[in-house]
């Protein structure tokens, strides 16, 4: 009976010490695609831009998808938890194609303020590294990541694999 008591114990305490702070946490980064891009020294608008923001997630555990652009709104409004864009801007690398050049065009920024207008989505920026450029067609803008108190995947409020996502409200 001792013996019986003591492994459940032990298997009790491994169970417990699975679930430590300081494991890794699901970190998202998201991409918004749109067909040009329109810039000045304040604002960047991606001109007709894809509704559905992607995003993806690296080790310990894979997620990719799509979310609505509602949905991903949602992650400015401080409201969302300690970890959200509104409270910690994210980076983004902007990738612009530029008709007659060899490579697209690449600057690092920091995002806030975003605004839909009509198709288009407004950001406010400050250049990290590059330069912008004033126009482009197909644009890519890699955002950096968000993780645990906001942002989307498993535990979160947002999309995930059984979680809440489009089709699962």
């Amino acid at each position: 009976m001792f013996k019986r008591l003591m492994l459940t114990l032990c298997l009790m305490l491994c169970a417990w010490s699975g679930a430590r702070a300081d494991d890794p946490k699901v970190q998202l980064m998201f991409v918004q695609t749109a067909a040009g891009l329109q810039a000045d020294d304040q604002t960047l608008r991606l001109v007709n831009v894809n509704p559905q923001t992607l995003f993806f997630s690296d080790r310990p555990v894979r997620l990719a998808g799509h979310m609505t652009m509602a949905a991903y709104m949602g992650e400015w409004r401080k409201g969302t938890g300690a970890n959200n864009f509104a409270s910690d801007p994210p980076n983004a690398t902007l990738s612009v194609f530029q008709s007659g050049q060899p490579d697209s065009k690449l600057v690092v920024v920091k995002l806030t303020q975003p605004e839909v207008v009509g198709n288009d989505l407004v950001y406010h920026y400050k250049v990290v590294e590059g330069s912008m450029p004033k126009s482009g067609g197909q644009s890519a803008l890699f955002i950096d990541w968000i993780g645990v108190g906001g942002g989307v995947g498993v535990g979160f409020h947002g999309v995930g694999v059984g979680f809440r996502g489009p089709g699962f409200r």
